[in-house]
């Protein structure tokens, strides 16, 4: 299903998308050397229960999951990547850990993800793999926009990617998303340009470039979620939630 959202939906989705914008700057300012990732679900909850709006994750149960995921935010450390389910490990410095949070509010959902070095420890290749993802997340909102295609967003990623040296696993990447989390179209983050859905206004979109430092190969956590690059190697992601305006794209999980 592929929604176009009026006005009035976009409104409630700069609301879904500043929210988790909020709450996703928060948490990373709370995440210190000795913070434990309950702690960090259990603050994800609290702040999405008091603003009104409801987790996109804690029912969450899609044929790839091992029954729901039960937690309010997915938290991934080090070779971790994606749906990264908290468990009870105290944050290390150095680690890198990547957030991602998806609330719905008013009936529209927003999706976004930050990943970052905790501590004072800075290793210079895991700023680099995250600087990668954070500058392809920029290449595809600047190919976004009316009359574009799926293709043309999926190449700007996957040039970013490719020439910062990483491989590019397809299986996961981008998607729409609009009253449900995850929605047709599927964004891979590599792709040519000129193929696929074309853009309309009202269309909103999660991009998310992710990549592990030396492979495309996932495997599957025992938890039955938790996808963990196949070498143990270290991983980023960073994704927004844009809507297709008139004129470009407007990012909306930024906080207010």
């Amino acid at each position: 299903m592929i929604e176009i959202l009026n006005p009035t939906l976009l409104t409630r989705a700069r609301d879904s998308g500043a929210l988790v914008g909020h709450i996703l700057q928060t948490l990373k300012g709370r995440s210190t050397a000795g913070t434990n990732l309950l702690d960090i679900d259990r603050w994800a909850k609290e702040m999405i229960v008091e603003a009104g709006a409801q987790s996109c994750y804690v029912d969450y149960a899609p044929s790839f999951g091992r029954g729901p995921f039960g937690h309010y935010i997915c938290t991934a450390v080090n070779d971790a990547v994606l749906h990264g389910r908290p468990y009870d490990y105290p944050l290390a410095d150095g680690d890198l850990l990547t957030l991602d949070l998806a609330v719905s509010k008013g009936g529209v959902a927003a999706d976004a993800a930050i990943s970052f070095i905790v501590g004072d420890t800075q290793p210079p290749e895991s700023i680099a793999m995250i600087d990668a993802t954070e500058r392809a997340l920029a290449a595809g909102i600047a190919a976004a926009g009316p009359g574009a295609r799926i293709g043309d967003l999926s190449h700007a990623i996957g040039t970013v990617l490719s020439e910062a040296g990483y491989p590019i696993n397809t299986e996961f990447g981008g998607h729409g998303i609009g009253s449900t989390m995850h929605q047709d179209p599927h964004v891979p983050n590599t792709g040519r340009p000129g193929r696929g859905y074309k853009l309309r206004p009202g269309l909103l979109l999660a991009l998310e470039p992710w990549v592990m430092a030396d492979t495309a190969e996932l495997v599957t956590d025992a938890d039955g979620w938790t996808l963990r690059s196949a070498t143990g190697c270290r991983t980023a992601h960073t994704e927004h939630t844009i809507a297709i305006t008139d004129d470009g794209a407007e990012i909306l999980t930024v906080p207010r």
